[in-house]
C-alpha cells in the first residue's frame, strides 16, 4: 500500500509542478487520502537557500537579474527578464501601504524589510519550500514602483516570479 501511495503522490506532484495545477479528479481524493501520508516527509524538505546580502536599492536601481531565467525585473534591459513596473496614482505612502496589504494577504509570504520607499519580501513555495526574494522600490519622481522577483535556487521557475508580479499588479488595480 505504501508504494501505491508513493506513486500516486509522485504523479500528483509532477502534474502540479509541470502544469501548475492538480488534476481535478485526483485533487479531491488525494487531498484527503494522502494528506497525512505526505505531510511528515514533505516537512523534511526545505530548499530555502541563503538570504542574499547584495539586494536593495543602489543609485535608484535594484540588483540586476542573473543570467538564469528565474528572475524578472522592471529595470532589466533584456526581454527575458523584463516586466513592467507597477503603477500608482495619488499618495506614494498610500501606494506602499496598499502594496504591503496585498503582499501580506498572499500565502507563505513574509515582509522582511519595509523602510522608506523600499520593501523586501520572501515568498515560499508550498511543496518544497523554495524561497523567492521580491523587492519593490517606489520611485515617486516617476510615479512607479520598480519590482524585482528572483528565485534563490535553481535555474527555471516555470514562470512563477512573473506570475507573482502580475498577480500583485492585478490586486493593486
Amino acid at each position: 500500500m505504501s508504494k501505491l501511495v508513493a506513486i500516486a503522490a509522485s504523479l500528483y506532484f509532477v502534474t502540479l509542478a509541470y502544469f501548475g495545477f492538480a488534476p481535478a479528479a485526483s485533487a479531491h481524493s488525494l487531498n484527503y487520502s494522502l494528506n497525512s501520508a505526505i505531510a511528515t516527509p514533505m516537512a523534511l524538505f526545505s530548499f530555502s537557500g541563503t538570504r542574499p546580502a547584495n539586494i536593495g536599492v543602489t543609485n535608484g536601481k535594484l540588483l540586476d537579474c542573473p543570467d538564469s531565467p528565474n528572475c524578472v525585473s522592471s529595470q532589466s534591459n533584456d526581454a527575458e527578464h523584463k516586466i513592467a513596473p507597477l503603477t500608482y496614482t495619488g499618495d506614494p505612502a498610500k501606494a506602499l501601504e496598499d502594496l504591503k496589504a496585498v503582499i501580506s494577504s498572499m500565502p507563505r509570504t513574509k515582509i522582511i524589510t519595509a523602510e522608506g520607499n523600499y520593501l523586501y519580501a520572501e515568498f515560499t513555495s508550498a511543496l518544497m519550500g523554495y524561497v523567492d526574494d521580491v523587492e519593490f522600490y517606489l520611485n515617486a519622481d516617476k510615479g512607479l514602483i520598480e519590482v524585482r522577483s528572483a528565485s534563490r535556487l535553481g535555474k527555471s521557475d516555470l514562470g512563477v516570479n512573473r506570475d507573482r508580479v502580475e498577480a500583485i499588479r492585478a490586486q493593486l488595480a
